[in-house]
C-alpha cells in the first residue's frame, strides 16, 4: 500500500503572478487580491487545477495577477466560460471575479442564470457602485440621486442589491463582506471555496477616484458597529459597540430592540410567509420624461462646446491616519488591520515575519552590488587550455574564472559545474580543449551600481552560483557569488 501524498505545502507569494499589480492608489482591489492569494494556500490545491475568469472592469485585470490559469474575456461574459469550462472539467476549481457593471448590467442575464443553475463556481463580485474603468458613469447598484458623466441630474434608476438578486436565483451560498474587513473577507472566501455548489461573495470595494466613501458608513471606525450587523449561524442578530442592539419582527415587521429589554429567543427569525413587499414608489419612465422635459424647457445644449470640452483628474493617495504601511509605505483603506501588499501588521508595533520581510525587501532595493564588495575578477583568455583554467581555479581556490576575447572584454565563464558536466561527463582531455570551445558564452552579467534585487532575480531565476560583474566597456572587473548574498541577508535578518 502506498503512502498517503504529502500535502501541499504552499504560501501567498506561489500565488502572485510576475506582473505588476496597476491599480489606483487606495483601491479596494488590492485588499481583495490579497485575501484571495492570502486563502488559497490553506486549500491544498495545486495551481494548475484554479482557473480565474474575469470579465472587463477595474476587476477584471485579476487573472493577470494570479500565478495561476487564468482567462481574461469579454463584458459580462465571465460566467457562461465558467459555465462551460466547469461541466468540461468538473475537477477545476474556477472563480470569477467581476464588478457591479460587469455583472449585474450587461452580464445580469449571464449572472442570474450562473447562480440558478447552482453551476460549482466561485463568484466574487467588486460592487464599488460606479463604472471606474470608463471614468465614472453611474452602475447598477448606484445609489438613486447619484450625479455622474452619464446621470449629471441625478440617477433615476432603483438600484440593483446583488445579494437580492442571488436569493431570488436560489444561490446556495451568498455572502457579502467589505474590503477592509481583511480577517472577515479571509473567512468568507475560505467557506465559499469550499462549498459545494454556485458561492457568491459581494465586496463592498471603494473606488478612491469616481466614488470615494460609497461605503463610509461601513468602514468609519467610529460608525461601523452601528452599522454592520455580523451573521453568525445559529446565533441572534446582534451589532453596536457593545452589541447591545438587536433585531426582531414585530408581526413582519423587522425592529431595532434593546438586547436588555427582550428575550434573546426574540431575536431569532422565524420563516416569513405571506406578502413580503408592497409599498408606493417612484415610477422610472415618469421620472424619465420629467428629465426629457426639463433639457427642453432649458434650451438646446451648445454641441461644440459640449463636444470639445475636456476634463482631468488626480490620483489622491488616501491622506488617512494610520493607513500607511510602516514597512512598505503601501496607502491602505481605513480599518485595514494588516497591509494589503506586505500582509505587515497594521496594528501593533511588535516586528512580524511579514514586517521582517518587507523590510529586507526595502533594503534588496536601495542597496547597491558593491555592498556586498565581491571578490575580484580571475579571468583566462579564450586561447587558454580547460586544464590551464582548472590549474588557475586550484592555485586561487575559487569555484570558477571568466573568459575574456582579444581586447579584455567578458566572453564567457567556466566553473567547477562545467568540469564535471562538460568535461569528465564526456570523456574530454582537458588539454586538449580551449576555453572558447567549452565555457558557458554570453553570461548574465551585472554592473556595480545594479541593485541587489536585480542580482537576486538574475541568480534565481537562471540558477546561477556565479554571477560576472562587468564595466561600462564590458570587461570583468568582480564576480559575485551565491554565498555573498546568502551572507548579505543573514546580516540583514540580525539587524
Amino acid at each position: 500500500m502506498s503512502a498517503p501524498a504529502e500535502p501541499l505545502k504552499l504560501t501567498r507569494r506561489d500565488f502572485a503572478s510576475d506582473q505588476t499589480v496597476r491599480w489606483c492608489p487606495g483601491c479596494g482591489d488590492y485588499a481583495i487580491l490579497a485575501q484571495i492569494q492570502k486563502t488559497l494556500p490553506e486549500l491544498g490545491l495545486p495551481r494548475e487545477n484554479m482557473v480565474f475568469i474575469s470579465g472587463i472592469g477595474c476587476s477584471s485585470r485579476f487573472p493577470y495577477y494570479m500565478n495561476v490559469y487564468g482567462i481574461h474575456s469579454i463584458h459580462g461574459r465571465a460566467p457562461t466560460l465558467a459555465m462551460g469550462l466547469k461541466c468540461a472539467r468538473p475537477d477545476l476549481q474556477v472563480w470569477v471575479i467581476t464588478g457591479d457593471g460587469d455583472a449585474l448590467a450587461i452580464g445580469g442575464n449571464h449572472f442570474l442564470h450562473a447562480l440558478r443553475r447552482n453551476i460549482d463556481v466561485n463568484m466574487v463580485l467588486f460592487n464599488n457602485r460606479i463604472y471606474g474603468l470608463t471614468k465614472g458613469q453611474y452602475s447598477p447598484t448606484s445609489e438613486i440621486g447619484k450625479r455622474t458623466k452619464s446621470s449629471p441630474d441625478g440617477s433615476i434608476d432603483n438600484p440593483v442589491n446583488p445579494i437580492g438578486v442571488a436569493i431570488g436565483a436560489e444561490a446556495s451560498f451568498i455572502a457579502r463582506t467589505v474590503d477592509s474587513f481583511q480577517k472577515h473577507m479571509a473567512e468568507v472566501l475560505t467557506r465559499a471555496a469550499r462549498h459545494s455548489g454556485a458561492a457568491l461573495v459581494e465586496v463592498a470595494q471603494n473606488c478612491m477616484i469616481f466614488n470615494n466613501g460609497s461605503w463610509s458608513h461601513l468602514t468609519d471606525p467610529d460608525a461601523r458597529a452601528d452599522n454592520v450587523l455580523f451573521l453568525e449561524h445559529g446565533k441572534p442578530m446582534r451589532f453596536g459597540k457593545t452589541m447591545e442592539k438587536g433585531i426582531r419582527l414585530n408581526g413582519l415587521t423587522p425592529e431595532v430592540v434593546q438586547v436588555a429589554d427582550v428575550d434573546p429567543s426574540e431575536l431569532l427569525f422565524p420563516t416569513p410567509v405571506g406578502v413580503f413587499r408592497a409599498i408606493s414608489k417612484p415610477v422610472y419612465d415618469q421620472q424619465l420624461m420629467a428629465q426629457v422635459q426639463a433639457a427642453r424647457e432649458a434650451g438646446p445644449p451648445d454641441l461644440n462646446t459640449l463636444y470639445r470640452q475636456t476634463e482631468t483628474w488626480a490620483v489622491p493617495a488616501p491622506a488617512l491616519e494610520g493607513t500607511v504601511c510602516p514597512c512598505c509605505d503601501h496607502p491602505n483603506l481605513p480599518g485595514a488591520d494588516e497591509c494589503e501588499l506586505c500582509l505587515a501588521s497594521l496594528t501593533h508595533e511588535e516586528a512580524t515575519p511579514a514586517e521582517a520581510r518587507a523590510r529586507i525587501a526595502r533594503r534588496l532595493y536601495d542597496d547597491r552590488i558593491e555592498k556586498l564588495e565581491p571578490s575580484a575578477a580571475i579571468s583566462v583568455p579564450e586561447s587558454a587550455t580547460a586544464e590551464e583554467a582548472i590549474a588557475t581555479m586550484r592555485e586561487r581556490r575559487i569555484g570558477c574564472v571568466l573568459v575574456t576575447d582579444a581586447k579584455g572584454q567578458l566572453s564567457g565563464i567556466f566553473t567547477e559545474r562545467d568540469v564535471l558536466a562538460r568535461l569528465v561527463s564526456a570523456g574530454i582531455d582537458p588539454a586538449g580543449v580551449a576555453m572558447r570551445e567549452i565555457m558557458t558564452s554570453d553570461p548574465e552579467t551585472i554592473k556595480p551600481d545594479h541593485l541587489l534585487a536585480h542580482a537576486f532575480h538574475l541568480m534565481m531565476v537562471n540558477d546561477l552560483s556565479y554571477l560576472p560583474m562587468v564595466d561600462e566597456a564590458g570587461s570583468p572587473v568582480g564576480i559575485v557569488n551565491s554565498r555573498d548574498l546568502i551572507e548579505y541577508l543573514a546580516r540583514l535578518v540580525m539587524e
